[in-house]
């Protein structure tokens, strides 16, 4: 059981190697044409590269943040987690421990 799911894991990762590596041949691809046509002064032709990886790291930084502003607040959870510091408070104090006096 365990190996089919490895199999299909390694598949998709090689699935997901693939499509990178095609989308940076198209990139190049289009950056060379670029290049050669000279529609595009050669100074900001040159730069492309440079403009993509910093178009990426805002776009990766922009996913970080919208994920931050989504992310869910588990009220249950917390409350749970109160109750839980509660009882541990009390266990502590009845075993001498001190465990100071806010609550």
């Amino acid at each position: 059981m365990g190996g089919s799911n490895g199999k299909t894991n390694t598949a998709d990762h090689m699935k997901h190697i693939v499509k990178i590596m095609a989308l940076l041949v198209v990139m190049s691809a289009l950056w060379v044409s670029l290049l050669q046509t000279s529609k595009i002064p050669e100074s900001y032709t040159l730069l492309l590269p440079l403009y993509f990886i910093v178009s990426l790291g805002c776009y990766g930084l922009l996913m970080v943040g919208v994920g931050l502003m989504q992310f869910p607040t588990c009220l249950h959870e917390a409350v749970l987690l109160q109750q839980d510091i509660v009882e541990a408070k009390e266990y502590l104090k009845q075993n001498g421990v001190d465990v100071g006096s806010n609550s």
